[in-house]
């Protein structure tokens, strides 16, 4: 299928919809360029009313590299909210132990848990990656209680969207320290939506949280690399989020010898109480 994915339907979810663009790890400094050259184009053909890039903008947080994020997120439709990803910050360099997201806050944004409101979404942003760790991510309880606090707070109706870069439902190594406090906080603040990246690897999957409040089911979306060179088994990608009263739908966007064009298209239930 070429094109921007319009989903069509029964069961009353096909109009109107709400679309939101889910980008991830654009590694700028080792990007493919004809990725960068067309990523912009697609994503506004799809004409979201926001557009998410869940961290790693940056290969080594160099400010050539934070220059050329700036440039691209500035291009995309707007409004955008972004976080950190842990190539976002310094690798090898005091600034990792004294100013360790001082160039993110001065290319990217000053706001490190974003908050963004547009018609009918409030959506919010987590910083993941704490300077003292390496790789892997971490949610700390005043992150979790701003969760409960901001989300819980959505106008009644509101989709309900929190976006931060490591998947809170990985595993292994790959574990997100604070991950059961992060869920409570989910689970609590009636959170619709999450939005993530990290792996490079598209995944969508509605999530059953232990709720005493209803059953609430959270779809739970990993975007790909839209633009890096770091490839793991996935081709670059980005993730379309049709929102409809009834369902969510996820199509990957992939990037093919002419063109971006709609791979995997994924449909949850509208998340909400148990169906």
């Amino acid at each position: 299928m070429t094109g921007p994915y319009r989903p069509e339907g029964r069961d009353g979810w096909a109009a109107p919809t709400t679309v939101v663009a889910h980008l991830s790890d654009l590694h700028l400094g080792a990007h493919d360029t004809d990725a960068v050259e067309g990523l912009v184009a697609d994503v506004a053909a799809a004409g979201p009313v926001l557009t998410v890039v869940t961290g790693d903008s940056t290969m080594r947080a160099r400010t050539r590299e934070f220059r050329q994020a700036r440039r691209l997120l500035d291009e995309l439709p707007r409004p955008v909210l972004v976080v950190t990803g842990n190539h976002d910050l310094p690798l090898f360099s005091l600034d990792r132990l004294t100013d360790p997201y001082g160039k993110y806050r001065r290319w990217i944004e000053s706001e490190l848990n974003p908050l963004v409101r547009v018609a009918g979404i409030t959506a919010l942003g987590l910083q993941s990656m704490p300077r003292w760790r390496w790789k892997n991510g971490r949610v700390s309880r005043r992150q979790a209680g701003e969760v409960i606090r901001r989300l819980g707070a959505a106008p009644p109706g509101d989709l309900r969207l929190l976006a931060l870069h490591h998947p809170p439902f990985a595993t292994g190594t790959g574990r997100l320290v604070g991950r059961a406090r992060l869920l409570r906080a989910v689970d609590t603040a009636g959170v619709d939506l999450i939005l993530a990246g990290h792996t490079h690897v598209p995944d969508v999957r509605g999530v059953t949280l232990a709720s005493g409040a209803g059953g609430m089911r959270p779809v739970a979306v990993v975007a790909g690399s839209a633009t890096s060179l770091r490839l793991r088994g996935a081709g670059r990608s980005w993730s379309m989020i049709s929102i409809a009263p009834g369902a969510v739908v996820v199509c990957e966007r992939y990037l093919g010898r002419s063109g971006w064009y709609t791979g995997r298209a994924v449909r949850c239930p509208r998340p909400g109480p148990e169906h």
